[in-house]
Formats: C-alpha cells, structure tokens, sequence
C-alpha cells in the first residue's frame, strides 16, 4: 500500500423490512433471509472496521464476520418523526419536498446537506489514515461517500442506488477521494 493512500470500502447494510415496505427506517434488524447468506470477505480485509450505531449496521457487520468500533459518524440519516412510517402514508407535497429539496427537514430529522455535511467531516478526518478501512454502514452514508468523492450536487443525493449488501471502494489522498470501483461482493 503507498503511504498517504486510505482504501476505504463502505459495505451497505442487509435489506431490512422497512426497505422492502418502503418505510422510513427505524432501528430494525436486518431480514432474516440476509442472515444466512453466504459471503466472500477477503476484499473486506482492512486495518480498521467502523460500524454504525444500528441494530442492522452491527448484525451485517456479524454477518460479514467483522468486528470493529461503532462509529456514530456512520449513523443513518434521522428521518425524525417519519421513523418507521410508510413513504405512501405521507402528503404527497411532503415526500416530493423532502425528495427534491436537499435542505429539508420538515420531518424534524436531518436534511441531506446535513448527512453531507456530517459523512464529508468524516471522510476529512480519515482520508490521511493511510489505513484500509472497512465501513459498514447505509446507504444514505454510502451516497453521501460518493457525492463527496465527485464533488456533485446534493441534489444528486436519491440518483445512486445503493443496494443492500453492496460495497463501494473510495481510494483517498489528503482530502481527496477517488471513487476506485463499485463491487458486490457479498
């Protein structure tokens, strides 16, 4: 490994059934269908794994066999009161605002310029480990990763699907990030 160069693979969490429902998520486990899944870690081999503070964050980490420091930077985005509600049971005006406007947070939780903000601090901080870093964390960490790595809009934030189980390889230098591959190796 060079000096200087952090290897940071983010790992989404297993699918949850407020994922499959369509719901704003809660701190539910993952399904447990996920449990039993089979996975090739050897490209989830780092000198530090990072968990977030869910329930789904530490069973996919379990799952994955990782164990590492939860990291309350990695947390999901705080969808407020809308914790645990179905996306239809919402006004349609509040689910577009929310889906269209990176700035709000008529939920009471975060917006999404507050999870950029709050994943592009984290990233600062760890982009001269010079470490491999495994993370596992959610996919609203996993877009806010990449939009920061390609300096794109937050209104670009719901244009990457980031699916259950999936890994995303940053490669960062200083407070550069390059965005190395995109692999599914669970």
């Amino acid at each position: 490994m060079s000096a200087g160069v952090t290897r940071l693979t983010l790992v989404s969490h297993g699918m949850t059934e407020a994922m499959r429902a369509a719901r704003f998520p809660a701190d539910e486990p993952i399904e447990q269908h996920a449990r039993g899944i089979a996975a090739d870690t050897a490209a989830l081999r780092g000198d530090a794994v990072r968990i977030g503070p869910e329930v789904r964050a530490a069973q996919t980490a379990a799952l994955l066999g990782l164990s590492g420091s939860v990291d309350p930077a990695l947390r999901d985005l705080d969808c407020g009161q809308w914790a645990g509600i179905a996306m239809d049971a919402l006004a349609p005006a509040e689910l577009m605002a929310w889906m269209s406007d990176p700035g709000y947070r008529g939920h009471g939780g975060e917006s999404i310029t507050d999870v950029l903000d709050r994943v592009r601090g984290w990233l600062d901080t760890r982009a001269a480990d010079g470490q491999r870093i495994v993370a596992v964390t959610h996919p609203a960490v996993v877009r806010a990763s990449v939009l920061t790595a390609l300096s794109a809009p937050p209104e670009s934030f719901w244009r990457i699907d980031i699916p259950p189980l999936s890994a995303t390889a940053l490669h960062g230098r200083g407070t550069t990030w390059t965005v190395r591959h995109t692999a599914l190796p669970v």
